[in-house]
Parts: structure tokens; C-alpha cells; sequence
């Protein structure tokens, strides 16, 4: 113990957080490259390919997210201390975007009232009568520019982790590596 009030935090990340970060980076890996494809390659074979997955890989990402923030919470005290308050900001700010981005996604996709199907499973029912004009604009409006916003973010996130590792007191990818 490092006090009489506090126990030792431990130096790594367990492996349940570790294994939903690395695979909510291969997912995200994924959605980026979907989007970025039907901006830039639009109508091609690499965008019909990748665009028909991006609302199911998104929907996978917000559960792992959610999933991801329960876990978190739920062992806030086993986890390792933050390195720094800008760390800190940081992370909050990715886990904010990734909540944000596919949660307006959804509201835009049952504002429109057209179904919604991921990996053969029905997510959401056709609804015509039942449309929202007003989910579909919030959607609309703010899913792309904040998926643009997060894909900044997460850049930096990976430079700085990089950047960090020429210093062994502020090296965070140990914590993240089994």
C-alpha cells in the first residue's frame, strides 16, 4: 500500500479492458476506412464493399463502447492512475465522441423510420408514419462532423502514445500490452 487510505493501483490495464480496447481499435480501423472510402472513393468497389458494413460495425462499436464504460466503472479502482489531467481530458473526449457518434447514427436511423438490420439480426423495424424530422437533422448534422472530429482525435491519441514512449515515466502503451 502506498498509504493507509489508498491501495496500489497496478501498472497494466486487466485483460478484459486491454482486449476490448484492441479490438475497439480494429473496429474503428474499420468505420474510419469505410467512411473514408465512400468520401473519397465513392460508387467504387472498395466503397460498396465497406459502406454496406459501416452502420453494423457501428453498432458493434457503440456496444462495445457502452460495454467498455460500464466495465471501467465498475473497476475505476483497479485500473492504473491517469499519467496526467490532459490524459485525463483526453480519454474522456474520445469515450464522449464514441458515445456521441453512433448514439446520433441511431437516432438518425429511427428518425427515418426505415429499418435497420446488423448481421442478420433486425435492430430496428420500418416505421414510415413514425418519422422524425427532427432526429433525422440532429443526425443529420452532427454524426459525420463529430465522426470527423473522432477520427482527429484518435490520430492524436495514437501520435501521442507514440510520442510518449522516448520517456519511460510517461510510456502508457505497457499499460494497454499484455
Amino acid at each position: 500500500m502506498t498509504s493507509l487510505t489508498q491501495p496500489q493501483r497496478p501498472q497494466r490495464y486487466d485483460s478484459l479492458s486491454r482486449a476490448l480496447h484492441w479490438l475497439m481499435a480494429l473496429g474503428f480501423a474499420w468505420i474510419f476506412s469505410s467512411a473514408l472510402a465512400h468520401k473519397f472513393f465513392n460508387e467504387s468497389a472498395v466503397d460498396n464493399f465497406l459502406w454496406t458494413t459501416h452502420k453494423p460495425v457501428g453498432l458493434l462499436l457503440f456496444i462495445a463502447v457502452l460495454l467498455r464504460v460500464i466495465w471501467a466503472l465498475l473497476s475505476r479502482n483497479r485500473r492504473p492512475a491517469p499519467l496526467s489531467l490532459g490524459a485525463s481530458l483526453g480519454h474522456l473526449a474520445l469515450y464522449l465522441l464514441m458515445l456521441a457518434v453512433p448514439g446520433l447514427g441511431l437516432l438518425r436511423q429511427y428518425g427515418s423510420g426505415r429499418a435497420f438490420e446488423a448481421f442478420g439480426v433486425q435492430v430496428m423495424a420500418a416505421t414510415p408514419q413514425a418519422s422524425h424530422k427532427w432526429m433525422v437533422d440532429l443526425g443529420g448534422n452532427f454524426h459525420s462532423l463529430l465522426g470527423w472530429t473522432l477520427l482527429v482525435l484518435v490520430v492524436g491519441h495514437i501520435v501521442l502514445t507514440l510520442w510518449h514512449r522516448r520517456t519511460p515515466a510517461t510510456d502508457a502503451l505497457p499499460r494497454m500490452l499484455g
